[in-house]
């Protein structure tokens, strides 16, 4: 049974230079590679602190206005858009939400009211649906306006299958690290406008 060879393999450039340099030429290019992978643990190392840095002090957004036909939410601060995500929505897009349980995202202007750090959905940002205007509007046809709308994370189960389409009960859902990020940006009380 032949040995199997176990020798790292190198280029010819790097057997040349190991092989028919003497040792101090030898010991100066690991001294540069040693030196060059150190400028890029250091480079890494402060881009992160400039990124949590930049994290804190990145203005609050005032703003929010979600598409729901372009499946987008972006959060503004003053008039400047500031962060653009995909949104999925809820089962039943089309329409303004007129009832519990009919699978709509709400239509119209509301505001932030709460925020939810324990969400079966990581974490969420309560939306004021149902607004007087909607309670009204579903009093009038003699149903239950619904409520419990929120910006939230992905689902525990099935997050794959729930990604290529809309899958919440009325909700407007982003992923996890986005909602944390949203939840970093969205003080309490910022408008919100939801539009087809």
């Amino acid at each position: 049974m032949d040995s199997l060879d176990l020798t790292p393999r190198r280029s010819k450039k790097a057997k040349e230079m190991f092989e028919n340099k003497p040792r101090k030429a030898r010991r100066t290019f690991l001294g540069y590679t040693s030196l060059w992978m150190a400028t890029i643990m250091l480079a890494s190392y402060f881009s992160k602190i400039k990124s949590i840095e930049a994290k804190n002090t990145s203005p609050k957004a005032d703003l929010i206005v979600v598409w729901k036909k372009k499946r987008k939410l972006v959060l503004f601060h003053q008039s400047n858009p500031i962060k653009e995500y995909s949104i999925k929505l809820g089962f039943n897009p089309v329409g303004h939400k007129v009832k519990e349980g009919d699978g709509r995202t709400p239509e119209g202007r509301y505001y932030i009211n709460r925020i939810n750090l324990n969400s079966k959905y990581h974490r969420s940002l309560g939306i004021s649906y149902p607004n007087s205007e909607d309670k009204k509007k579903a009093k009038k046809l003699g149903v239950d306006p619904g409520g419990e709308i929120f910006i939230h994370g992905g689902p525990r189960k099935n997050w794959l299958f729930n990604f290529f389409r809309d899958w919440t009960a009325g909700c407007i859902a982003v992923s996890d690290r986005e909602i944390e990020e949203i939840l970093d940006l969205v003080p309490l009380g910022t408008i919100i406008y939801i539009y087809e």
